[in-house]
């Protein structure tokens, strides 16, 4: 049987990561593989513990040392921050979790959200994370993001432009945030023409012209 493809991509951060462990060996002298077997071996048997052995015992940044104890100790999913196809299998269960319990009547809102983005472009991808999911052209430009039992906030990467009718600035352009705006939806009847009409300037503002 065919494997069914998902209708989400990649997130850009794998491929960081699948740099980051490419470059680990020039940089610290072992691969990634030694490095969690050297940790699972020799290590402290901690997460904190192993993060500070491993800044102490070989000099390294505390981000190296923060990803191999957590990958070694921590966090059993890791491998799906390294791997194209575990990371999309994990991006099902991440908007699964998102809207497990208290927040599954939202699920219908995201869905149609999720619609609409797709709709604008065919290069749209949605990149699914633990508690959002940020769309991307060449960068992010839209974000779906479950923040209460009651509300989606649909966020848009619309830099300085002035708000007006319903939609709300964050206040993320002075703080030099990606998402700059965001409409607050806590019905599909909220997804108005004034959403998409904003939508589709936050997907042309990120054009590489």
């Amino acid at each position: 049987m065919a494997k069914k493809k998902s209708i989400y991509s990649v997130h850009p951060g794998v491929a960081m990561v699948q740099k980051w462990i490419k470059d680990l060996p020039a940089k610290t002298g072992r691969t990634f593989e030694e490095w969690l077997d050297h940790i699972r071996r020799d290590g402290p048997g901690t997460e904190k513990e192993a993060r500070n052995w491993l800044k102490a015992q070989y000099g390294l940044g505390t981000n190296t040392a923060w990803w191999l104890a957590e990958r070694t100790l921590g966090n059993p999913m890791g491998m799906a921050e390294e791997n194209p196809d575990e990371y999309l299998q994990m991006a099902e269960i991440y908007v699964k979790d998102m809207y497990a319990g208290p927040k599954s009547a939202l699920k219908p809102i995201h869905d149609a959200l999720l619609d609409l983005c797709f709709s604008i472009a065919k290069d749209v991808k949605a990149c699914p994370c633990k508690t959002i999911v940020p769309l991307y052209r060449n960068h992010v430009f839209a974000q779906i993001k479950p923040t209460t039992r009651t509300r989606i906030d649909f966020g848009l990467a619309l830099k300085d432009t002035k708000a007006i009718g319903k939609l709300i600035d964050t206040g993320g352009y002075a703080k030099k945030d990606r998402i700059t705006h965001r409409f607050a939806i806590t019905s599909v009847k909220d997804i108005t023409a004034e959403v998409k009409k904003w939508l589709k300037k936050a997907y042309a503002m990120d054009s590489k012209a």
